[in-house]
């Protein structure tokens, strides 16, 4: 039996290629995943060692019980280190924030760039590109990608700007590659001698020792209790290991994907196999007549399959190494802080990704192998019918786990979206019913089959004449056949169609929180993470006077003692709130805001048990008050408490504000507004302007962005569906032979039977995804509900639609090359075959 089935794959290779690209595609994109990040921690390691390889030991803050070093290491302790025998060189690392000033006078990026220090000798641990490092108070190195998108060379002047964000001056003297420091490479960065960047930075203390000479025991006897000391190939492997855990998260969000492309590929082999074991029916009665047993046939199926899955998993070992190092170098393209390493083909990789395979293969192909069985030997005498025909019905069994999977699936989605409170448990709720009733749908998918059929081939019946009409009718002639096709497309289209109704729900969420609470045309701000994030008052002062705003209204907030807790303490130019500002209050009334109150958020009054009604004590700069809660909020803008400006003016000193909102005057053109205020802002290079409508596009680009990397990744399941729609298709031009050449014979052209293939595919590529879009559409909505109470719902019409004509389009051509062999048959010799 082992020699008929190794046989029966040589004398059909075709058939074993097409059946194993499922699987390839499968494994090369998990295997692909394990190359990528594999790689990418190689050369994290490989960098990460040869910096650290500079230093014998590494002095680090620790983090036990009364550590002097918990807030980092005082400047005397490097003295200690220094008077260590054997010691020939150590010094301190400063780490902090130093806003680098561009050439417009605006300070770069919207967080400050890193400040660091760098050591210049043998404790120089970067690498420096150009130049040479700093040496003294008035020189400065730039980041090289940063200088080379600000414009700044050696030999410049450049205004770095310090913790209280006043000006000083530098000369550039060289361009440094910060790679190994991830966020200095992702917000760029300035160095300085450590002097200077204690200086720059403000801070009072050293991140880090670096140490030449000596050894690990007689430093840690130095610095005694409290600190971490490593050796350089200790820290290399630290610190490689937290930049690895960064990997770890790539790595596990890329294998989601991939376990979606292996279900969708265990589809496509499942259907591949059951029409295999239906068109090879007559074969297995003949093996039966001659004495194989019922194991052997089950046997010599799984054997065939088990063969088809090594094949496809070794071609996609092949397929993940090529595609990780293509993934790698396009990484590394728009992020130059990855390194590049040789692509590393890991034993697990190779193990996980033959393992993946060649079981997905086989669990796929035992209910087709389980049917080969029940193949009676009298079958050989009969007359051959095509698979799948004849009068179809869904069965007692599978209408009830239709109706069980469909209905748990409707009731947990129903009651996640609508019953349970609102947030991330509600949206994993979803998830779950969602993926219980998409196994409902795959149980009633074949009695579906014939009237969605009939909706998808309405127009290209009509349109494509006899043979857009035989098409259609191929297509609904053999329901279990064409559902199981179609199933693996609707995953693909409706985890799509889902990604982006959860999306442009959430932007239009966003939106309309924006017009609603904040319906300005301009807010002004500082870059976010500044030792010093607030605006200028006078800013605030200048804008008044001008005559195209209407109103300019201040948001101040400070930190605060209420009730134990330190906690944000906020308040808003009174003429805006409930006019222009409306906060969005769930309890109470905001028009009860009055002197001695406090509207509360609503997640802070039930941590600390708050009521409308309540009293809550805040510990001012004057002495404690007691403040009544008159109603609780949900706007993040205002902190936990908000509180009448008057009251803050008089609790607290704070007047700078944390932003600025201008609402322009009527009929003032809004390129005047803007100008008017990059005008005020310029003698403040901290500060930011921004349109709403700037915003708008922003949060927009974002959200495109995050639906071209999800496509990106969901498309390779489409992929994958579209093969096996090709596959079927192939199978079925060889099954209808005979009826292709009686066909021609009647007088249809080679192209109209090539166009009655191609409208099959379109209709069945069309059902798949009309499928998808609805069961995307439908637990779009439900995740949206279940976001919060005030999540809007948005329907991407023009993605919908994209994604139904792009299936159409996809299914068309995955029909060419079976289309192209059917038209190639001979009538004569496709009539006489037996």
């Amino acid at each position: 039996m082992l020699k008929t089935t190794l046989a029966g794959l040589r004398a059909h290779k075709l058939r074993l290629l097409l059946t194993a690209v499922a699987i390839t595609l499968g494994v090369g994109f998990i295997a692909g995943t394990f190359v990528l990040t594999d790689t990418v921690d190689k050369a994290f390691g490989q960098t990460f060692a040869k910096s650290a390889g500079k230093i014998d030991v590494a002095v680090l803050p620790g983090d036990g019980a009364g550590a002097e070093g918990a807030d980092g290491i005082p400047r005397d302790v490097l003295e200690k280190v220094r008077a260590v025998p054997g010691v020939t060189d150590a010094d301190g690392l400063v780490r902090g924030g130093a806003a680098l000033v561009g050439k417009d006078g605006k300070a770069v990026g919207d967080m400050p760039t890193v400040a660091l220090s760098v050591p210049s000798g043998n404790l120089l641990r970067y690498t420096v590109d150009e130049g040479r490092a700093p040496r003294g108070g008035g020189e400065v190195v730039v980041h090289t990608g940063l200088a080379e998108r600000e414009g700044f060379e050696v030999g410049e002047a450049a205004t770095v700007l310090d913790g209280r964000n006043r000006p000083h001056r530098f000369t550039v003297v060289g361009l440094v590659d910060f790679g190994i420091d991830q966020e200095a490479s992702y917000r760029g960065a300035v160095g300085f001698d450590t002097a200077t960047a204690l200086r720059m930075t403000g801070e009072k203390a050293y991140g880090e020792l670096d140490v030449l000479g000596a050894d690990e025991a007689a430093v840690a006897a130095a610095v005694g209790g409290g600190y971490e000391v490593l050796t350089g190939e200790e820290l290399g492997a630290r610190l490689a290991e937290e930049a690895g855990a960064d990997t770890e998260i790539i790595r596990t969000g890329l294998l989601l994907f991939g376990m979606v492309a292996m279900l969708v590929s265990a589809l496509v082999i499942y259907n591949t196999f059951s029409i295999l074991i239906a068109q090879r029916m007559r074969e297995m009665a003949l093996l039966r007549c001659v004495g194989a047993t019922r194991r052997q046939v089950f046997g010599g199926v799984l054997t065939e399959s088990v063969v088809v899955g090594f094949v496809g998993s070794l071609l996609g070992l092949a397929a993940g190494l090529g595609l990780g190092w293509g993934l790698l170098a396009l990484v590394h393209r728009f992020d130059d802080a990855i390194p590049v390493a040789a692509p590393t083909l890991a034993v697990r990789t190779v193990v996980v990704g033959l393992a993946v395979g060649v079981v997905v293969t086989v669990a796929s192909a035992l209910l087709p192998a389980r049917a080969a069985t029940r193949v009676s030997p009298v079958t050989a005498l009969r007359a051959e019918l095509e698979p799948g025909s004849g009068r179809f019905r869904l069965g007692v069994v599978r209408t009830l786990l239709a109706v069980l999977f469909s209905g748990a699936g409707l009731a947990v989605g129903g009651y996640a979206s609508l019953v349970m409170e609102k947030g991330e448990t509600a949206m994993f709720a979803v998830a779950f019913g969602g993926a219980v009733f998409f196994a409902g749908v795959i149980a009633a998918m074949p009695a579906l089959v014939r009237p969605l059929g009939r909706f998808a081939g309405a127009l290209p019946a009509r349109a494509g004449g006899v043979p857009g009409r035989l098409a259609v009718e191929n297509a609904r002639r053999a329901p279990r056949r064409t559902a199981t096709t179609t199933i693996a497309l609707t995953v693909g289209v409706g985890l799509m169609s889902l990604f982006a109704v959860v999306a442009a729900s959430g932007k239009a969420t966003s939106v309309a929180q924006i017009e609603e609470q904040f319906p300005v045309e301009f807010q002004v701000n500082t870059q976010f993470g500044g030792e010093d994030d607030r605006v200028p008052h006078a800013l605030a002062g200048a804008l008044r006077q001008r005559p195209e705003f209407a109103q300019v209204i201040e948001l101040r907030d400070t930190m605060a003692t209420v009730e134990g807790a330190d906690l944000v303490v906020s308040t808003a130019t009174a003429s805006a709130l409930g006019t222009t500002l409306k906060p969005n209050v769930t309890e109470g009334s905001l028009s009860a805001l009055r002197p001695g109150t406090a509207l509360v958020e609503e997640f802070t009054a039930e941590d600390a048990g708050l009521s409308v009604g309540d009293t809550a004590r805040i510990a001012t700069e004057r002495g404690t008050v007691e403040v009544e809660v008159v109603g609780f909020h949900k706007t993040p803008a205002f902190g936990a408490y908000l509180v009448p400006e008057a009251d803050f003016d008089r609790y607290f000193t704070e007047r700078d504000p944390k932003a600025i909102m201008v609402k322009t005057a009527d009929g003032t053109d809004p390129n005047a507004a803007r100008k008017a205020i990059d005008a005020a802002a310029q003698p403040y290079p901290t500060v930011r302007v921004m349109s709403v409508a700037e915003f708008k596009d922003t949060l927009s680009d974002a959200v495109n962005s995050m639906l071209m990397v999800f496509g990106g990744l969901l498309g390779l399941a489409i992929v994958i569906a579209l093969f096996g729609i090709a596959n079927t298709l192939t199978l079925s031009v060889v099954e209808r032979t005979r009826e292709s050449a009686l066909l021609r014979a009647l007088g249809i052209t080679k192209r109209q039977l090539r166009r009655m293939l191609s409208i099959e595919a379109l209709v069945m590529a069309v059902i798949g995804a009309l499928t998808g879009v609805v069961l995307g559409i439908a637990f779009g909505w439900a995740a949206t509900e279940a976001m919060g109470e005030s999540s809007v719902f948005a329907l991407p019409y023009g993605q919908i639609a994209g994604f139904i004509a792009l299936a159409a389009v996809a299914g068309v051509l995955a029909a060419v090359m079976p289309a192209r062999r059917a038209a190639k048959a001979s009538i004569v010799e496709s009539l006489s075959t037996e």
